[in-house]
């Protein structure tokens, strides 16, 4: 990297009005904490052009290979990814600088008429047609629907957030299912008609967190961009994302992980990491969790990364590998 301090970083994104809008949130964030321009070098990934859907592509690493190769080569100086979208796998000449506060994890609904999932189902002589692009969510909106004695169908869909939203506007689906995190990052999170409960719907490991990567060798770089770091959301999410990886399940598979802290008199003491693996059709899923403490230091991933690894076995003993698509071994 120049070591001038007065040239512009370069942020690579993805060209997607989310991944503006989230870049833009952190640009603005490393210009006030470095004092230095920030400009955001826009960026085509194979998930962007592909028209496959996730789960045919392979979902793991689609939308950051062509970002980390910038990185790789120079012609960026940092990255902003969705955390969900990273592979488990870290390469060794790139760095996680930074996981700032994540945003709401929750999936949402948006649906029909501002309708509720329980609503959506009620109908006895309509069966609601509800997208997503997840076999995750599949999995589980088909499961809850089976809970209350329904059935739903889930249509796969690709597109950005509008395409998506577009299709219920228009009356061809009933409802979708998006991330609440990337509504609320591009102002249209009043458009959810339900955020939908992690006791029904686990999200993604790592939905809704950002995670921002540069080279390691910038290690300047990588020292400034650290104080932008959360330690309770990288302990979330490196438990979520070590019982992914436990799993050896890629990002298109139908995985769901959330880890929660219990805050105790003002103070985060424990972390709660809850998992999910199911068939897309809802008749079954493998759901278990577990509760560790807290790191005593940012430092300290041992406690997150065993619990998702002590989680992923107890899933997998009860045939979680069974249910899983896509094994990305």
């Amino acid at each position: 990297m120049n070591d001038s301090t007065t040239r512009a970083l370069r942020l690579g994104t993805r060209r997607s009005k989310l991944a503006m809008a989230q870049s833009g949130q952190v640009a603005e964030a490393v210009r006030e904490l470095t004092g230095r321009p920030v400009e955001l070098v826009e960026i085509t990934t194979y998930g962007d052009t592909s028209r496959e859907h996730l789960a045919q592509i392979g979902g793991s690493g689609v939308f950051v290979s062509a970002l980390r190769d910038a990185l790789l080569a120079g012609e960026i100086d940092f990255a902003v990814h969705s955390l969900k979208d990273l592979p488990t796998a870290q390469p060794e000449a790139l760095t996680l600088a930074a996981i700032p506060v994540r945003e709401d994890p929750r999936d949402a609904l948006i649906a029909r008429d501002g309708l509720t999932f329980e609503q959506l189902t009620a109908d006895e002589d309509r069966v609601a047609r509800i997208g997503t692009g997840s076999p995750r969510r599949m999995a589980q909106l088909n499961a809850w629907a089976r809970s209350l004695g329904r059935r739903v169908e889930t249509v796969p869909i690709r597109g950005n957030i509008d395409t998506r939203i577009g299709f219920v506007e228009k009356g061809e689906l009933d409802a979708v299912v998006l991330a609440a995190a990337g509504l609320t990052r591009i102002g249209r999170i009043d458009e959810a008609t339900q955020l939908l409960s992690p006791d029904v719907i686990l999200p993604a490991p790592g939905q809704g967190a950002l995670a921002i990567e540069c080279a390691a060798v910038n290690v300047d770089l990588i020292a400034r961009l650290a104080e932008l770091d959360d330690p309770d959301t990288r302990a979330a999410v490196t438990a979520e994302r070590s019982l992914l990886a436990a799993l050896e399940a890629g990002c298109s598979a139908p995985v769901g992980a959330l880890a929660d802290l219990q805050v105790d008199e003002q103070a985060v003491t424990e972390l709660h990491l809850r998992g999910v693996v199911g068939t897309t059709d809802g008749s079954t899923l493998v759901q278990l969790s577990t509760t560790g403490h807290v790191p005593a230091s940012p430092d300290d991933v041992s406690t997150p990364l065993n619990m998702g690894h002590e989680l992923a076995a107890e899933m997998l003993a009860k045939g979680a590998a069974g249910l899983m698509g896509e094994r990305a071994l």
